[in-house]
């Protein structure tokens, strides 16, 4: 869909909140719209269209979610409180970030990723901005979170997303990994976007860590989240072979590659798709 056409539905949808006179006439013109898909969408599409032409769009847009904020802010109702005012927020900091990119580009973004004063969300969007646009002279920055065991799990999701476009960043890749493979809440967030940059990468370095997978990686009925299935895809790409696994103990069961391949497609469907992590 045209962002521009999906920014100026966001934005009177936003009008509409703000002629609300009470907490009910709130809640039903958001739900109305089926706004929190509206405004994200919007939002996403909008910062990965990367071209100043929707600079006055995100900026009437900015400015509405700033007064409706405030106009939710000024209601008693515990869930307009602690939902609607969330998510305003959160749509706020992508508005801005967004806003940023059209007006300066590459290094509006970064500078905002650099200010540490400035909201962690807003960083965060406009982190997530810049590894849209994969500018070459980037990666040392990406580089600079996966090797930071302190840094913010949104920012090295991130990171390990874009890495799948700048060639030779595997070893990084297998490095988090390794580092990551003992804190399980870490390592199920992080290893399914690990094995799909690794899987894009396409880079034999990595074929020792994918195929120690096989046996030891974790499994699950969603290909998404199974590293078993994940390495079987990604070592296939590398070998042209299907490999016994824990998962799968005969390769050579002809539903063994019908299942491979009805993973590789929703793979290849998905790689160039980085998916944003809510950060408060």
């Amino acid at each position: 869909m045209d962002p521009l056409r999906e920014l100026c539905g966001f934005s009177a949808a936003l009008e509409r909140l703000l002629a609300a006179p009470d907490e009910p006439a709130f809640e039903a013109a958001w739900e109305a719209v089926d706004l929190q898909q509206l405004g994200w969408e919007a939002l996403a599409h909008a910062r990965r269209a990367n071209t100043e032409a929707l600079e006055p769009a995100l900026a009437e847009v900015d400015r509405r979610l700033l007064a409706v904020l405030e106009r939710a802010r000024a209601f008693l109702d515990p869930h307009v409180v602690t939902f609607r005012v969330a998510e305003l927020e959160r749509w706020q900091h992508a508005a801005a970030a967004a806003l940023v990119g059209a007006r300066w580009g590459v290094a509006g973004l970064r500078t905002v990723i650099g200010d540490t004063r400035a909201p962690l969300p807003r960083r965060y969007f406009a982190f997530l901005a810049l590894a849209e646009r994969r500018p070459s002279d980037a990666w040392p920055l990406f580089r600079t979170y996966l090797r930071t065991p302190a840094a913010h799990h949104a920012f090295v999701a991130g990171a390990v997303e874009a890495a799948r476009h700048y060639p030779g960043s595997s070893v990084e890749l297998v490095a988090l990994f390794a580092r990551i493979r003992g804190d399980q809440l870490l390592r199920r967030f992080l290893a399914p976007k690990i094995l799909e940059s690794l899987y894009v990468l396409g880079d034999p370095a990595a074929l020792p860590l994918l195929e120690e997978l096989l046996v030891a990686g974790h499994t699950d009925p969603d290909p998404d989240r199974c590293e078993v299935t994940r390495a079987l895809v990604a070592v296939r790409k590398l070998t042209g072979r299907v490999a016994p696994s824990a998962k799968f103990p005969d390769p050579a069961d002809p539903a063994v590659a019908r299942s491979l391949d009805e993973a590789e497609r929703r793979f290849e469907a998905e790689r160039d798709q980085l998916l944003p992590v809510t950060v408060i």
